[in-house]
């Protein structure tokens, strides 16, 4: 079966999955936290604020003030490179994880619902 997706729909998706993070007991993440917890957490390489700037196309300060909060909520963990001492990488962690199964939990819950909807 081949669904249409229309823009309507594919916001109506986010706003769900949205609602459904506020919702649920544990940490209130920003766009830009959540953009750099899900870059970090779904690309499985090294990253630096630099290259997180770079990629997100913000200011590292941005990036520095995301890690900051993520470490604040042990999602996430800096430290030096071993390559270049001047670089920090920055490093998953269990709580980080956990909180990725969650969302791809809310995600998968959230898909069901749509498919069943567009379906009827």
């Amino acid at each position: 079966m081949s669904i249409q997706v229309s823009s309507d729909l594919a916001v109506g998706m986010l706003r769900e999955i949205i609602v459904s993070l506020v919702r649920r007991d544990g940490p209130s993440l920003s766009a830009h936290q959540l953009g750099v917890y899900l870059t970090c957490y779904l690309q499985d390489r090294d990253h630096t604020v630099r290259g997180l700037a770079a990629e997100l196309n913000v200011s590292k300060s941005v990036i520095t003030r995301a890690l900051d909060k993520l470490t604040e909520l042990e999602l996430a963990r800096r430290r030096p490179d071993p390559s270049d001492r001047r670089s920090v990488l920055v490093e998953r962690t269990e709580a980080g994880l956990r909180l990725l199964d969650e969302l791809r939990d809310i995600t998968i819950e959230n898909a069901k619902t749509w498919v069943e909807d567009v379906a009827a």
